[in-house]
């Protein structure tokens, strides 16, 4: 045992034993096939990132289980690793480049990936440093990064494979473009925000005729792009139509009239524009009815030279000029307002344009089934439940992945071209010579693979896959996933079909999903809002406990979470708490041994009770903690702690251990270092660096409180017996100070309290438990009996089951100062009382006042009444 400082400063603690863990080696882990596996991948946070609060729940999440599983004796592995977040990473490069005055075509490919390598040797590490100032326990040695030439190689194979299966494809669909970033993204990357547009009513004239159809649109700039004009079948208003040819406006183009299911008649006029090129629903039409795709539109959102006139101009400048146009020409009908959804770029913001490109897709209606019915059949669980249907709708509608990414920062699709006949060879490396015509003029596909292609293979590909491991043997599958509601689609549901497809299992039995931290009133923590709470600040400030213990208090699974600086300063005051009642404890060691035994029956009803309490408090807390009831958990602990530990607990023993003649002083300083090392340690999960600290200083048995043992449950420390007897005392303190209260009696004033009861073993209960109750009763004498003899009629009484308590008046109040205080609340009072009363009777205040204020004076008057009715009955029993 060793003194600890007089107050405890994270800012000196908390690198210290972060290094002395990683000295030691004690988040790493080996494969050891004598312990049950416990494995968690971390979400691996992009290489631009900075710790924010979305991380820091995620990995303290993450910690506490690891550390929880750690205790109890698992093989614990928490793999970590970034990802090289090929867009993203991009994107910041790009800009740091221009600001250099660089771009990519001057550098060239190798140029500018040797620019981004230098990005992530300067940038990479920066996450993983601040992850470790939250207290992180991964094991670093294996730390992965999703280019590494192991997971570069997953990757190609994975790539490989699917495509020998038949699911890997390259064909012209319609994909969603972003013209800044220029390139595909991935449905779940397109933000649907509602915006203010218009519908546009057009006429296209019918050839050989007077006659024209209306259609209405919401992007004329794409009529540029038409192949066709859509009507139902069943819609007789055009089936005469139904054939003939249309003046495509604008154009010197004719374009047809098709029947198809797809037309809602109910919808605006019943007629549809078709441009197969710009829109995923013409697309399908466009092939069901063998329609040519005209893109009219460059990558960058200005229109292409098959834009005629407009060509070169910006999709929406040329959206302006067209609408001139074709009112100019009289086929513009009216524009009419019409709020929609518009699908922007979650990450640029920009609105995304569906075209036409060729792309790489993988076919998922085959790798989808299995993970629904993995679900289904429960290989999966989700924590909430709820969030299963979330990941079940996407299942059930998925469309084809595009993986396609017209990027340089990622991994190179395995293509490679042949330059003579056009063959295309996809291979482990560059072909030494076409497999069709032997050309040995092959070059590779410039494009990269989207970044969740590789982050899907994270559970396996970390552990060495494609190779068959001892680690990917013992650790997979892993055990839970931890993350956020809104990256189900990104990266949950396709780590799922990817591990069922190459390891034949699902790659995590359960996903504990959590929700954003948001600011005190409620609002999503952004840039444009300027309510981002940098977690690193909070830690400087409080410490990483602190900081801990508010993202997990009141957190419930999968629900969003309010953070507030009040919470942080009372989790601070929890930890300074723990650390004061250690200080009190060690205070009364000195000079004892401090390894000091006592048998069960050295201890008193108080030690008893305690012991039952915190060994009941393992059941709940460890149950709790399995059904990732994390929240419930730690306020148990907290509430335990703080209240029953600290509160009343060493309250009562006080008077044992400032007697050292005391005969249970041993069994109380025993009791106390026993409860307060299993606090510690259910606690450390959640607050390891103070709980490390107060653990070190209070015993010297052990090297450390994260491979200790976790509490269980122990036969012998059950005291039910006990736990009602102090129930009954502590309820006899609660109702002895509730009368004190009343009657503002001060704390430092003493009382004679009378316990009576007709009970034996009630008597018997209080005669042992005379000494603390009496302190926490703020007694000067308990006196113990059968019946009222000798208690004064004035006496106060209280009832408790099975007792009454009685404190003589006299004993609680100076009488004369009593009555004089009373008197001057009473003329207080009166004064009030008189004041409303004159404002009622007020005739011209009565007519001109409100309703409402009329019947709060009367409101009032009522209050003060009642008041100076209780004082004149207290002071009438005092003049008795």
């Amino acid at each position: 045992m060793s003194n600890l400082e007089k107050v405890y400063d994270p800012s000196t603690v908390e690198e210290r034993l972060y290094k002395k863990w990683m000295d030691n080696g004690y988040f790493h882990a080996e494969v050891d096939k004598e312990k049950e596996p416990f494995t968690i991948v971390i979400p691996p946070p992009n290489i631009t990132g900075q710790l924010h609060m979305g991380h820091a729940l995620d990995n303290t999440l993450q910690d506490i289980l690891i550390r929880y599983k750690r205790m109890q004796g698992y093989n614990t592995l928490w793999m970590p690793g970034t990802d090289h977040a090929s867009i993203a990473t991009e994107v910041k490069i790009v800009a740091k480049m221009a600001e250099e005055g660089i771009t990519k075509d001057d550098l060239g490919r190798e140029g500018f990936l040797e620019k981004a390598w230098e990005w992530k040797e300067q940038y990479g590490g920066t996450i993983i440093g601040q992850l470790k100032k939250l207290g992180s326990s991964c094991d670093w040695e294996r730390e992965r990064f999703t280019m590494d030439e192991g997971l570069s190689k997953a990757v190609q194979e994975v790539f490989i494979r699917l495509h020998e299966k038949g699911y890997i494809y390259k064909g012209s669909r319609i994909v969603n473009w972003c013209p800044v970033c220029q390139t595909t993204i991935s449905e779940a990357e397109v933000e649907h925000m509602e915006s203010q547009g218009n519908f546009y009513h057009l006429r296209y004239p019918v050839v050989g005729s007077d006659e024209f159809v209306e259609i209405a649109t919401t992007r004329p700039e794409t009529l540029l792009g038409d192949t066709a004009v859509a009507v139902n079948p069943k819609d007789e208003r055009y089936s005469h139509l139904v054939g003939k040819m249309l003046k495509l406006p604008l154009t010197d183009r004719e374009i047809p009239v098709i029947a198809d299911h797809y037309v809602d008649m109910e919808f605006g006029t019943g007629v549809v524009k078709i441009t197969p090129a710009h829109d995923p629903n013409d697309f399908e039409v466009g092939r069901r009815h063998d329609l040519e795709e005209i893109c009219v539109m460059n990558d960058d959102g200005t229109m292409n030279n098959l834009a005629g006139k407009y060509a070169g101009m910006d999709r929406y400048d040329a959206r302006k000029a067209m609408l001139k146009d074709l009112e100019e020409q009289g086929l513009l009908i009216a524009i009419k307002p019409h709020m929609h959804n518009v699908g922007t770029h979650d990450r640029c913001k920009t609105v995304i344009e569906p075209m036409v490109k060729a792309q790489w897709f993988v076919r998922m209606e085959e790798m989808a089934k299995p993970a629904i019915e993995a679900l289904k059949k429960g290989d999966l669980r989700f924590v909430p439940e709820r969030f299963g249907k979330t990941y079940l709708n996407w299942l059930e509608n998925i469309r084809d992945w595009c993986i396609s990414r017209q990027l340089w920062w990622g991994h190179r699709i395995p293509a490679y071209y042949c330059e003579e006949c056009g063959e295309v060879v996809i291979a482990r490396s560059m072909p030494e010579a076409c497999t069709k015509c032997g050309h040995t003029h092959l070059v590779q596909d410039e494009d990269t693979l989207d970044t969740w292609f590789s982050s899907a293979l994270w559970p396996f590909s970390t552990l060495g896959w494609p190779d068959n491991t001892e680690e990917l043997k013992h650790f997979y599958p892993t055990s839970v996933l931890v993350t956020g509601y809104d990256i189900i689609f990104f990266w949950v549901v396709r780590m799922v079909f990817s591990g069922l497809e190459q390891m034949g299992e699902v790659p995590f039995k359960d996903v504990l999903i959590h929700g954003l931290v948001r600011d005190s009133e409620g609002r999503k923590m952004s840039k444009s809002l300027g309510n981002g709470i940098d977690p690193l600040e909070v830690i400087n400030q409080y410490g990483a406990d602190a900081l801990r213990l508010t993202l997990i208090t009141g957190n419930a699974p999968g629900n969003d979470m309010r953070f507030y600086y009040e919470r942080v300063e009372a989790n601070r005051n929890f930890g300074n708490k723990l650390w004061n009642a250690t200080r009190f404890i060690l205070m009364n060691y000195e000079g004892e041994d401090s390894n000091l035994q006592v048998s069960i029956d050295d201890l008193t009803a108080a030690d008893k009770w305690i012991l039952s309490k915190v060994n009941d408090l393992a059941v709940e807390v460890t149950d709790n903690m399995d059904k990732y009831d994390l929240g419930i958990a730690v306020q148990k602990l907290y509430d335990f702690a703080w209240e029953e530990f600290c509160d009343w607990y060493i309250e009562m023993v006080k008077p044992r251990l400032y007697n050292k003649e005391d005969k249970t002083r041993h069994a109380a300083l025993w009791t106390l270092k026993t409860v307060m090392i299993n606090v510690l340690k259910m606690l450390h999960p959640y607050i390891p660096f103070i709980t490390e600290e107060i653990f070190m200083g209070l015993q010297d048995q052990e090297e450390s409180i994260m491979i200790s043992s976790w509490p269980v449950y122990k036969e012998e420390w059950h005291f039910a017996t006990e736990e009602q007897e102090i129930s009954l005392i502590k309820e006899a303190v609660r109702s002895i100070r509730n009368v004190r209260s009343e009657m503002n009696v001060p704390p430092s004033r003493k009382a004679q309290v009378f316990v009576v009861s007709e009970e034996a073993g009630v008597r018997d209960l209080f005669e042992r438990g005379k000494v603390f109750f009496a302190t926490l009763a703020s007694a000067s004498e308990v006196i113990i009996q059968g019946d009222k003899e000798g208690i004064e009629e004035d006496a106060v009484s209280t009832i408790i089951p099975n007792a009454s308590l009685f404190i003589p008046l006299a004993e609680l109040v100076d009488f004369e100062k009593e009555i004089e205080r009373l008197n001057k609340e009473k003329a207080k009072l009166q004064g009030e009382v008189d004041r409303v009363v004159k404002k009622l009777s007020n005739e011209g205040f009565v007519a001109k006042a409100p309703a409402k204020l009329i019947e709060e004076e009367k409101a009032k008057q009522a209050k003060y009444e009642a008041m100076l009715a209780e004082i004149v009955a207290r002071l009438e029993k005092f003049n008795k």
